[in-house]
């Protein structure tokens, strides 16, 4: 038996090794800032004659650590009112560290800027709503963020041409 493996007639280089396939890897991740606020307490514990208006800031940031390593920040602040009352207010920076290896270069601002905080949002969105509901409130669940929205809105906002998407589609 032959300790070679078969090539299906193409020569054993024509197939990208693992070392040099397009990876993304998170490598840590953590809350790196997070506040939460009750200020009318117990007064804003009592029942409401209406729901409260919920607002919500995301902003995405990164930052290259090393050749392949980018920290990025997803932010999230928010608050919920009734009429000018506020009845609380929440800031989450959620941090993550991740490897990106073997993008293209065309690639790569898109996969850290769309992929990186879709892997952290389900996790800051966890945060959120249990600090919500132990400051006394039903828990808040953020609905799902269009990463690939908010990417096209900053890149328009600072004039940028349509950019590709992570998957290299082009964005319309």
């Amino acid at each position: 038996m032959a300790d070679t493996p078969a090539t299906n007639g193409g020569s054993a280089q024509a197939q990208p090794s693992a070392d040099q396939a397009p990876s993304l890897n998170a490598l840590a991740q953590y809350a790196k800032d997070f506040s939460f606020e009750n200020p009318n307490a117990p007064r804003s514990l009592a029942p409401q004659q209406q729901g409260p208006t919920i607002n919500i800031q995301v902003n995405v940031n990164a930052k290259q650590l090393a050749d392949t390593d980018f920290e990025i920040d997803l932010k999230l602040e928010g608050d919920g009112k009734v009429g000018t009352e506020v009845l609380f207010a929440f800031d989450l920076t959620y941090s993550g560290v991740f490897r990106a290896r073997n993008i293209p270069q065309d690639q790569l601002h898109p996969v850290i800027m769309i992929e990186c905080p879709r892997l952290l949002f389900p996790f800051a969105r966890q945060i959120v709503a249990d600090a919500v509901r132990n400051g006394g409130f039903p828990p808040l669940y953020i609905d799902p963020i269009d990463f690939v929205a908010l990417y096209r809105q900053k890149a328009a906002e600072q004039g940028q041409p349509a950019p590709a998407a992570a998957g290299g589609n082009p964005v319309a």
